[in-house]
């Protein structure tokens, strides 16, 4: 009996190894950068950092990322003149496009579409919600100055939830634990992290410390909801300011709630609407595996942008 359960243990470490030798051979395994809060407050990754950020068990996506000496996935150093023409992106993950290599980003499919007659920089991080977008601005406010064209990318259902902006040090911090050090070390369970393998794990720790899930589909936002959203919105432009000559809202108008739109009209905040490419396109916009945009749907987030700094220019 005890040679068996010896040679059974023995068995199970050979196949964990032999696993782990596979991940590591066929790069399965996910390199997420590290984060960091700055001495502006500012959350943003760590600079100089390269890796890959994989996604699927059998590696359905698999894309490079580079971070700048801004903290942000770019192929390009933030260097904004008033010599120049400098647009800024800003948004979450669906900005940051880990999931395509960087230098097949928006910006950079903004900047062929104008003849790289402008420079676009990203300021993509996941997890980014309006209040971190306008601290963002706020923060690096003389470097802004030089930026000519800044596009927030918003989803009203999750980017409104807060009045003020606080960031999440100890999420910084859950990093360097030793839960996260072993997961870094052992490639194998970062694998098994990235098909879903702890999930049911994942979701209890975010109920322990109240952590709400980032979502991607058109959920139902009640009306008591909705004006809450909008009343933070009104508290965030207070406390951080607005500048509505050069700053312009990207979003999907069929997600968007009607108390946000008409409040943007009333004062005269401008927006990109970007569903009606994406209802009329007869590609899919999205990737298969989850909601993020595809190279297609980049493309034509890019165009919608081009068409808008075209229009505008025009006038």
């Amino acid at each position: 009996m005890k040679l068996l359960i010896g040679k059974m243990i023995l068995y199970f470490i050979l196949i964990l190894v032999f696993l782990e030798v596979c991940v590591r051979v066929f790069h399965l395994y996910f390199e997420y950068p590290t984060y960091y809060i700055n001495e502006l407050n500012v959350k943003t990754y760590l600079p100089k950092q390269q890796g890959y950020y994989v996604t699927g068990n059998r590696r359905m996506k698999y894309a490079k990322y580079n971070i700048n000496d801004s903290g942000f996935n770019s192929y390009k150093e933030y260097n904004p003149s008033n010599t120049t023409t400098d647009i800024a992106l800003i948004g979450d993950s669906f900005i940051e496009g880990f999931h395509q290599d960087y230098h097949r980003s928006i910006g950079k499919k903004i900047e062929t579409k104008l003849k790289n007659t402008v420079n676009v920089f990203e300021y993509g991080h996941s997890g980014y919600d309006l209040a971190d977008q306008l601290h963002l601005i706020q923060a690096y406010q003389e470097h802004f100055k030089n930026i000519d064209y800044i596009f927030i990318y918003i989803k009203f259902n999750n980017d409104l939830k807060r009045g003020k902006y606080t960031p999440n040090q100890w999420r910084v911090d859950l990093q360097y634990s030793t839960t996260f050090q072993i997961r870094d070390k052992i490639k194998l369970t970062t694998y098994a992290e990235g098909i879903g393998v702890f999930e049911p794990i994942l979701r209890l720790r975010d109920r322990f410390f109240g952590i709400v899930p980032e979502t991607y589909e058109d959920e139902a936002v009640s009306e008591a909801d909705a004006k809450k959203y909008l009343d933070n919105l009104k508290t965030l432009i207070d406390t951080f300011g607005f500048d509505k000559t050069k700053t312009t809202f990207l979003l999907d108008k069929d997600k968007t709630s009607t108390y946000f739109l008409d409040y943007c009209d009333k004062m005269g905040y401008n927006y990109i609407d970007f569903s009606k490419a994406f209802k009329q396109s007869e590609k899919p916009t999205t990737l298969i595996y989850d909601m993020h945009w595809n190279n297609h749907g980049r493309a034509l987030i890019a165009n919608s942008i081009v068409d808008y700094l075209n229009k505008k220019i025009s006038n």
